[in-house]
């Protein structure tokens, strides 16, 4: 991994990356909430207009900026003032000005956890070119996990500029070299891809979906293919704690549904550790596999 770096107090940095992470975050939520209303909309136009059926009835427009963020329940406009990341939500006391409705405490979170691992990926390499690579990774990674968990959906248009940002990175070996990025890539979206197959032929049930295959993918091209197995390895240990925690938990179990599990999550997780700390999670999958 090149030192590309630049002078500057590290606190001030890490300070910096905290706030930038705080108002990412309060976009994240943003995408999360509307990215997969808006492509529901589109494959349903397109749908209609492959099976040559009438367009639908118009519908308000709606994208990343447009209308203004509202109450749900209201539809109180949310002020300038009201949209401060955390802060705004302590200020409200976590409820909604005009009805006063609770204002659901994951928003906060999102903004926060964003902000501390913008902070722990400037701690971690301080002003470098990584840094700006991995914040870029870690605001994808957030909104891909988070609309995976709730919709079951990893969506191309956050996963192909995670892709091509990892190459052009890896372009001048940041990370990688080209040529283990490229590897990365096929490796990662091939080998999961036959998993699935396998897993698919013997049980006769559908093991996970092409987003899956996709984000492997993309997370090779900023690793490179050495990282892959492991990457893929710790994510499985992590789907296997999860239905761990449901088994411990009878009434999650009531649901069939609930049993369902997005890897997309534990794959993002996995990736961007092992981008932090590639050498140390290289150690211990070494070890456990020992």
């Amino acid at each position: 991994m090149q030192a590309l770096s630049f002078q500057g107090p590290l606190s001030l940095v890490v300070s910096y990356a905290f706030i930038l992470g705080l108002i990412i975050g309060s976009f994240i939520n943003v995408v999360v909430h509307r990215l997969p209303v808006m492509l529901s909309r589109q494959w349903t136009a397109a749908a209609r207009t492959e099976l040559g059926l009438p367009a639908a009835a118009e519908v308000p427009r709606l994208n990343l900026s447009v209308p203004r963020s509202c109450c749900p329940a209201c539809n109180h406009p949310i002020a300038v003032w009201e949209n401060i990341p955390v802060l705004s939500y302590l200020a409200l006391r976590g409820k909604c000005s005009s009805c006063r409705t609770p204002i659901s405490i994951r928003y906060p979170l999102v903004e926060l956890v964003t902000g501390i691992l913008f902070a722990v990926v400037a701690w971690r390499f301080g002003l470098t070119v990584q840094t700006a690579g991995l914040l870029a990774l870690t605001g994808l990674l957030m909104s891909i996990s988070l609309i995976d968990s709730k919709h079951q959906l990893i969506p191309d248009c956050l996963v192909q500029p995670l892709l091509w940002i990892g190459l052009v990175l890896n372009s001048t070996g940041v990370f990688a070299t080209l040529d283990d990025a490229l590897w990365g890539t096929v490796i990662g979206y091939a080998g999961l891809w036959s998993i699935s197959a396998v897993f698919t032929r013997l049980s006769g049930k559908q093991a996970m979906g092409h987003g899956d295959f996709k984000l492997l993918a993309a997370l090779g091209a900023w690793c490179g293919w050495q990282l892959v197995p492991v990457i893929l390895y710790g994510a499985c240990l992590l789907g296997c704690a999860f239905f761990a925690l449901q088994a411990l938990n009878p009434g999650s179990n009531s649901n069939g549904a609930s049993r369902m599990m997005p890897f997309g999550p534990c794959l993002a997780v996995m990736g961007w550790i092992s981008l932090m700390w590639g050498h140390f999670v290289r150690e211990v999958a070494t070890t456990l596999l020992n």
